[in-house]
């Protein structure tokens, strides 16, 4: 009798604290994502109040949807040098506004602000940059580079998603290298000048080492947002030119609400969960394991 209290009283304080996340949690996420399943199972398109169960129809027509592919393709590379660029510029940026620099929380609001602005907004504001501001530069300078507009051009469109994506995010996961860096313990640090450890060898054997954890966590949420934008790619190029730059969110939403193919678009949707999942996992796994080792 008395366990059978103390665990009702374990089961009244945890729902009394946590019932309300977890109705809403579960409203907002498990629910949509059990009902979005079952929507691959069928023909609905998203607008009729019948909803036909047609099995894997969606998923034989996905496998053939050669257009999906190549649009999850140009993401995996987008992500890959999005991701890369991102962590490294932002733990530059970290690195210098953590040193003795005159002015370092002024830097750092600068710095983060992009992260301000949203996807759509950001979008327009280097439209304008990409079409008008690079061709007065090249009058000006006469590189062919700069020459014509970026978004006419399906390779210098596709770098101008990457540049865009680097500097917004770039501002966000420096926070969080800040963090990091301020976390290695001062000790370390000055025993390692004491044994005449010059700043390179300090970076390599103390800081890195020593940020893996830090590197695991931007490297993961880098990923997840870099898979899933959709915003900036609307705004900026809109897929475009030709649909050269069109990633696999969009390509996902137009599937689903453009072209009324809601169970081929969640079907589409699932893959690309599944894609992000085992390469974040992956990545979280393996920056695990070099966290243990460091």
């Amino acid at each position: 009798m008395q366990n059978q209290k103390k665990l009702s009283y374990k089961i009244w304080t945890f729902l009394s604290f946590g019932g309300v996340s977890i109705v809403l949690f579960s409203a907002v996420v498990i629910v949509p994502f059990i009902f979005g399943l079952y929507l691959t199972f069928t023909g609905w398109d998203g607008i009729s109040g019948s909803i036909p169960f047609i099995g894997m129809e969606n998923y034989l027509t996905l496998l053939k949807d050669t257009e999906f592919w190549i649009s999850l393709g140009r993401t995996v590379i987008y992500a890959l040098f999005s991701v890369l660029l991102a962590n490294m510029v932002a733990f530059a940026l970290a690195y210098l506004v953590t040193g003795n620099v005159k002015g370092r929380n002024v830097y750092r609001v600068a710095f983060f602000t992009p992260n301000l602005i949203g996807g759509i907004v950001l979008g327009y504001i280097w439209q304008f940059v990409f079409n008008r501001a690079i061709l007065m530069v090249g009058e000006a300078t006469g590189i062919e580079l700069f020459s014509s507009s970026w978004l006419s051009d399906p390779t210098k469109a596709f770098w101008a998603l990457v540049i865009v994506t680097v500097w917004q995010q770039s501002g966000y996961l420096m926070l969080i290298y800040i963090a990091g860096l301020m976390g290695i313990p001062e000790d370390l640090k000055e025993a390692a000048r004491i044994d005449g450890c010059n700043e390179r060898k300090a970076m390599r054997h103390i800081t890195l080492p020593m940020m893996v954890g830090t590197f695991t966590i931007c490297f993961f949420l880098a990923i997840t947002r870099s898979f899933v934008i959709y915003d900036v790619n609307i705004s900026l190029t809109n897929g475009g030119p030709y649909n050269t730059t069109r990633l696999a969110a969009m390509y996902v939403y137009n599937m689903a609400f453009s072209s009324k193919k809601y169970g081929v678009g969640q079907a589409e949707a699932l893959i690309l969960f599944v894609v992000i999942a085992v390469i974040a996992v992956s990545q979280a796994l393996l920056g695990k394991k070099k966290e243990v080792e460091a």
